[in-house]
């Protein structure tokens, strides 16, 4: 069985990710992309769909960290006979990807197991594996329709039962380096190339990155952590940000709320660059605004609310039977049925995210606004249609108050560009549709007796995105309404001292089972305590929630606070880019 989700810690070359548990064994890594198939799939089955473990033989025990401010892990194992650490890193590439493993002895002599087990199509595909010479050096290739995997190292592993092992004692001193590589299984295997260079290379790229991260806040270290996940999460070629680089860890162990997060959701990627634009860079959201302008090309009506990391369109879920999920988490999905919803509140995370970029760099773009006018235009048709809504509800439509405050944004923001940067568009319309909405949602969205805001029209329901409403500019944060809105939400939807998306037991997402507290849910409360002048309040939960980063500072969707587990799929950019802009809403102390 896979282990706990917080025993696992990310490396990956920013355009693909592997998962590394405190055992030494990469559990989970789709190559060359995120998006690709998984050769290491363990971590929705078994170690026969694919794993590669370094570790002692014997007992242990073990500590993990980042090396620095970069993306290279550094786990130590200690035994009753000495120590050793395990590095991972994966190196940037050019149309290959890497992932380098350094043992190193530390103290004494310890026993290592090796063992390579490739399976391919998400553990579905025993390739063909053979031993070769390549420019003199003995490798081990493993090809399965378009992909070859390639281990490379000082020993190599021995072929037993469908799987390489091997086993081998480290000394005071010693150092062996590991390699797996991916090529494409068409072209000639050579010049595979030096190791050392590109890994020094990728760290002290990270480093230099991680130096100009804003200090002067809560938690600095733990928010320098989370940005350069949303680094990691970021593909360095496309601009694209995944919003996960799994699939189908579960919200409800056991149930079937699995989802592929392995793709880039217009108001995910739009909330990170509003983080990353916030900690003062830039480079990304320039970089992220190219990636949009491509993958939205065309009919603004055919605007789809997720992308592959391309900017492909079709994302078709399917189902993987031979996969028996996380702690037995059934179906295992790849791909995403929400790639066809409607949710209006896309439009408005958009729109801020290019005015902040226009703030940001002073850059016009008028590309960019040719987009904008064009998305601005089917708004104003569409705006009072129902919609699946920011959670992708599977059930019924509704008029979701979040998604009429953010149409409210779209339109705010369309007029600030206007008055601020001397844009071109019928700013009156934009004026009257915005006031419209504004009073829209005053009226229909808002439970006067009970004196809160509420889920969707027609219902005394709460949700928890309705606490984003001061951050967007709709409401002040002091605003009784607001206040009103903050007392519903602690009783209605805090568990265990977190914060609850919504009721499931409602039916309104017309799925069964339940879920746990959602992180960014919780980090929205920090900000909407912020803003109403509760700072003790906001401090203490912001503590409590950045104690709930597992060892190396990664969160994931969810917690499980009854049980003290991590929940959902994993490291989630969501509840990272959430903590960071809760850091910038909070005075340091």
């Amino acid at each position: 069985m896979a282990q706990p989700i917080a025993d696992y810690a990310l490396v990956g070359d920013r355009q693909t990710g592997a998962l590394v548990g405190t055992n030494g064994s990469i559990d989970w890594l789709c190559l060359p992309r995120f998006g690709s198939s998984a050769c290491f799939a363990a971590l929705l089955g078994t170690e026969d769909h694919g794993h590669w473990q370094l570790c002692p033989v014997d007992d242990y025990q073990v500590s993990r960290r980042y090396v620095g401010g970069s993306s290279a892990l550094e786990t130590t194992f200690t035994t009753a006979t000495g120590v050793v650490t395990l590095t991972d890193v994966m190196p940037p590439g050019d149309r290959r990807s890497d992932v380098v493993r350094r043992i190193r002895g530390v103290h004494g002599t310890v026993r290592v197991r090796h063992e390579w087990v490739v399976r391919l199509d998400y553990g579905a595909v025993l390739p063909w594996v053979r031993r070769q010479t390549v420019d003199g050096e003995a490798v081990i290739t493993a090809i399965g329709g378009p992909d070859r995997l390639v281990l490379r190292g000082p020993r190599l592993p021995r072929a037993n039962d469908h799987r390489h092992t091997d086993e081998f004692d480290v000394d005071e001193g010693a150092v062996l380096t590991f390699s797996t590589t991916w090529l494409p299984s068409h072209l000639p295997l050579r010049d595979l190339g030096q190791i050392d260079d590109r890994v020094e290379a990728a760290v002290a790229e990270d480093e230099e990155w991680a130096r100009r991260c804003r200090t002067d806040v809560p938690h600095s270290d733990l928010v320098r952590r989370s940005l350069l996940t949303l680094r990691l999460l970021t593909d360095s070629e496309t601009g694209g940000i995944v919003a996960a680089p799994t699939t189908s860890l579960p919200e409800d162990p056991g149930g079937e709320r699995n989802w592929d997060y392995r793709f880039c959701w217009l108001r995910d990627a739009a909330l990170t660059i509003g983080a990353l634009i916030e900690a003062g860079y830039t480079e990304e959201a320039q970089l992220w605004r190219g990636w949009l302008l491509r993958a939205v090309a065309g009919d603004p009506a055919d605007l789809q609310i997720v992308y592959a990391v391309d900017g492909s369109r079709r994302i078709t879920e399917l189902e993987l039977a031979h996969l028996p999920g996380y702690q037995d988490s059934r179906p295992v999905r790849i791909g995403n049925g929400a790639s066809l919803q409607r949710q209006l509140d896309v439009v408005g995370e958009v729109m801020i995210a290019l005015e902040q970029t226009r703030q940001a760099t002073g850059d016009v773009d008028r590309n960019g606004w040719a987009l904008q006018l064009a998305l601005m235009e089917n708004l104003a048709r569409t705006w009072r249609e129902p919609d699946h809504g920011l959670w992708e509800i599977r059930g019924p439509q509704q008029r979701f108050t979040h998604s009429q405050a953010m149409v409210w944004a779209a339109f705010d923001r369309a007029v600030r560009a206007v008055e601020d940067f001397d844009l071109d568009g019928p700013v009156e319309q934009w004026r009257e549709l915005r006031d419209t909405v504004h009073a829209e949602v005053l009226e229909r969205g808002f439970d006067a007796e009970r004196g809160t805001f509420v889920q969707h029209y027609g219902t005394t329901a709460v949700d928890a995105s309705l606490l984003v409403l001061p951050k967007i500019g709709f409401v002040a944060g002091d605003d009784p309404r607001m206040l009103g809105t903050i007392a519903a939400i602690e009783k209605d939807l805090i568990r265990d001292g977190l914060v609850l998306r919504y009721r499931t037991e409602t039916g309104v997402d017309g799925l069964p089972g339940d879920e746990h507290p959602f992180l960014a849910c919780s980090f929205w409360l920090v900000s909407a305590y912020a803003g109403c002048g509760r700072t003790d309040d906001a401090h203490a939960l912001f503590d409590r929630l950045c104690a709930l980063a597992n060892d190396v500072g990664l969160l994931p969707e969810e917690y499980d606070a009854a049980r003290a587990r991590m929940i959902g799929n994993f490291p989630q950019a969501f509840s990272h880019l959430a903590l960071v802009r809760a850091a910038f809403d909070l005075e340091p102390r």
